[in-house]
């Protein structure tokens, strides 16, 4: 098996080559995430940076930017979020376009509460692929009670206008998606989500499976988890959902590409040793820290515990396939993975 098989199945390859070589990453990832901003106009009660300071608020600099993105030219995609609402940042336009220009996709998910008419045209221009909007409820006092601040009807009303002003130009890009985390609270919303979808013209829905670590926080807890406990009405609620999407023309799947009922059953004992990303992205914060993945801060307190290199100091490549980030791939494959890993496939779709 090539090294390149390594984001096929990482444990074969694992196996065959043994720890030393399948520690290291053959090529430079093929994704970054960016978290261009660390700063919140929201207070949602599944985010750990409501409840911790995890580092002190500050957006991506421009010098950091172009730092990471000239050292990875021909990265395929780069994703412009963290734990964060990347709209509050000045210089967003400008980051997609840097990006666009060398032919990367770009996306990021944004809450939405950010989406003047007067900043449509610019979206539009700076070639943006993808608009992720996480809403997260299908009425005001769901939402209110999820995302910590009452913006529900101006994200449904901008949205929803945004998506008529990509029609009336004739505009293809960005695609509009809207994402809503399953819990035990709002999952029987998920069709009216869908209805909510098809009227604010957008055509496609997420659900996205609820991260939490051991301790818990806020409405990230196992008790309000679907996996591995989803009730008969609760699957119900999943099924009608996608019926009304048939019949909408509005498609709903899960995070990492799964069918919704698939990605809240349990897969596998050892689902981080399929993990592809430790061979395939990078996340890097506003500071330049340096992290396994987007998920590593939901799952795990305490970014020390997982901190994989500091890009102001070092290179990506030095980072890439230094000492930690190899120690990390090493237990990843292993009966003893990483912390923020324990458990990821037992509550995160692959």
């Amino acid at each position: 098996m090539s090294a390149s098989a390594t984001l096929k199945d990482p444990r074969r390859y694992f196996e065959e080559v043994g720890a030393d070589r399948a520690s290291e990453a053959s090529g430079p990832p093929v994704c970054l995430y960016l978290e261009v901003t660390n700063r919140c106009n929201l207070l949602c009660e599944t985010c750990p940076r409501t409840f911790e300071t995890l580092e002190p608020p500050a957006d991506m600099s421009w010098a950091l930017f172009t730092r990471i993105v000239d050292q990875v030219p021909d990265v395929a995609r780069v994703v412009l979020h963290g734990v964060g609402e990347p709209m509050l940042v000045k210089a967003l336009p400008r980051m997609v376009r840097y990006l666009k220009d060398r032919g990367t996709y770009v996306l990021f998910n944004t809450n939405g509460t950010l989406m003047q008419p007067r900043r449509f045209q610019e979206l539009i221009d700076t070639g943006l692929d993808e608009l992720r909007v996480s809403l997260d409820a299908a009425d005001r006092d769901s939402y209110l009670k999820v995302r910590g601040k009452d913006y529900f009807d101006r994200i449904v009303r901008d949205v929803g206008k945004f998506v008529a002003y990509q029609k009336s130009t004739g505009a293809t890009t960005p695609r509009v998606s809207l994402w809503l985390t399953g819990l035990k609270e709002t999952v029987d919303q998920l069709p009216a989500f869908v209805r909510l979808a098809a009227e604010m013209g957008v055509t496609e829905v997420h659900l996205q499976r609820l991260v939490f670590d051991e301790a818990g926080y806020g409405m990230a807890r196992a008790d309000l988890s679907l996996f591995e406990s989803t009730r008969a009405d609760e699957t119900a609620a999943i099924v009608e959902a996608e019926a009304v999407g048939r019949a909408l023309g509005v498609t709903l799947d899960a995070s990492g590409a799964t069918e919704p009922g698939v990605s809240l059953r349990k897969q596998d004992d050892r689902a981080w040793t399929t993990c592809r990303r430790p061979w395939s992205l990078m996340y890097v914060t506003a500071h330049g820290r340096a992290l396994p993945c987007c998920i590593a801060p939901f799952s795990m307190r305490g970014y020390g515990n997982y901190t994989l290199g500091d890009a102001t100091q070092a290179t990506l490549r030095e980072i890439w396939n230094g000492a930690a980030y190899r120690d990390f791939r090493t237990a990843l494959l292993s009966d003893a993975p990483p912390g923020p890993c324990r458990n990821c496939g037992l509550r995160w779709s692959l």
